[in-house]
């Protein structure tokens, strides 16, 4: 991406969204915890001669009240009056209406697609995730996880290579068979859990072969990639197979995910065919992967 390229974003999204610096600036102020004019230019980010220019107007239009602070006299306190609070109140609803009307616009399949890129944006251009991959916990699943495993695999994949629903019901049924019909002593399933919220998954489930266990569904969300989020799953899924007894691990993948071929492949875990298909919506090269939990050790 180039500077251009950027910049021509900032453009398109500005003319969309119509945001105007007036509406933006109250909305702040109207939901900031702070009332200070030194920590609202904190806050916003904000030049202050450019802040002070804002809250003269606010003041001028009857918006807003400035007085010494009680914490600090030297510091000006700043109130929204009662005109200000349902002016912020009036400029959220018609933004609010703006916006659903323009998603109204987006079809229903396109919806995963755009959440996902804009989580992107706010990702890669926010403070970096925690850079320690001891903050990351294995866990069991808790209520609602089962539900979270099938949700973000169907948009991360669709938002990522454009998988269509097939994909979704397929993950569906894997969950729900696991939900319905597993062995707790062979069977498992993991959530990586990141500053108390889930960011991974995987599965350990017996194969149709005896002595085989299957990996499935490795996930990890993008923005807690790079804490080796992936290694740590399928680790777990690793030891926890050998330690039950199952002689073979297998699973199946498809060639264009990458990086979760290249966990496989640091596991040990060798290429053993390989197919073209169509599924989800694609055409893809379908990858089958074993590991000899006997022969192996990481």
């Amino acid at each position: 991406m180039t500077v251009q390229d950027f910049r021509a974003f900032n453009r398109f999204y500005t003319n969309v969204i119509g945001a105007l610096d007036y509406s933006r600036h109250l909305y702040e102020l109207a939901h900031s915890p702070h009332t200070d004019a030194a920590d609202l230019r904190s806050e916003l980010s904000l030049d202050a001669g450019y802040l002070s220019r804002i809250l003269n107007r606010f003041e001028q239009d009857g918006l807003i009240e400035r007085a010494p602070s009680q914490r600090d006299p030297r510091r000006r306190q700043i109130t929204l009056t009662a005109r200000g609070r349902e002016t912020a109140d009036l400029l959220a609803e018609r933004a609010d209406e703006s916006v659903g009307a323009l998603l109204a616009t987006v079809p229903a399949t396109d919806r995963p697609r755009l959440s996902e890129a804009l989580h992107t944006v706010r990702t890669l251009l926010s403070d970096p995730p925690p850079t320690r991959p001891e903050d990351v916990v294995l866990r069991e699943p808790g209520p609602g996880d089962l539900g979270w495993i099938v949700q973000r695999n169907a948009a991360l994949y669709a938002a990522e290579y454009e998988f269509n629903a097939d994909y979704e019901g397929l993950v569906a049924r894997i969950v729900a068979d696991f939900a319905e019909d597993h062995d707790p002593h062979l069977e498992r399933v993991w959530i990586a859990e990141l500053d108390g919220r889930p960011v991974g998954c995987v599965m350990c489930v017996r194969d149709d072969a005896p002595g085989t266990a299957r990996l499935r569904l490795l996930l990890v969300e993008p923005d807690a990639r790079g804490l080796r989020i992936g290694d740590q799953l399928v680790s777990a899924v690793v030891e926890f197979a050998r330690g039950v007894g199952y002689r073979d691990l297998v699973l199946w993948t498809n060639d264009i995910l990458g990086a979760a071929r290249r966990i496989y492949q640091r596991h040990g875990f060798v290429l053993v065919a390989e197919k073209p298909h169509r599924s989800f919506g694609q055409d893809l090269v379908g990858q089958d992967w074993r590991l000899d939990l006997h022969g192996s050790r990481e």
